[in-house]
């Protein structure tokens, strides 16, 4: 019907990024990865719930970047820079990709 569905989950695996994009491939819908890259010690520095203290003290286990991999997109469509980007002009560079790529008018 045209529409958007946004979804944001942790997806630390190539392999299971690959799957979801070829599941929604199959049904003639587009994907587009987007990779907000943002180095873990700024994660860290970042964190207000104290996750990755706790994932670094042992207290949580398999915790993505910690003790579990994190795999770096290696061809996403679009990429974020954290630390270099504002809120505003990361969102600004998102809708110019997406029109770039037709999704948008």
């Amino acid at each position: 019907h045209g529409g958007i569905a946004v979804c944001a989950p942790i997806a630390p695996y190539a392999e299971d990024r690959a799957a979801v994009r070829a599941l929604v491939e199959a049904t003639g819908a587009a994907f587009v990865e987007l990779h907000v890259a943002t180095p873990l010690h700024e994660c860290e520095a970042r964190d207000r719930k104290g996750l990755y203290a706790k994932a670094r003290a042992g207290i949580l286990k398999g915790f993505t970047g910690i003790d579990d991999p994190y795999e770096v997109p290696e061809h996403p469509e679009i990429v974020i820079d954290t630390q270099e980007l504002s809120a505003d002009l990361a969102a600004h560079r998102v809708l110019i990709t997406l029109e770039k790529l037709g999704y948008l008018r």
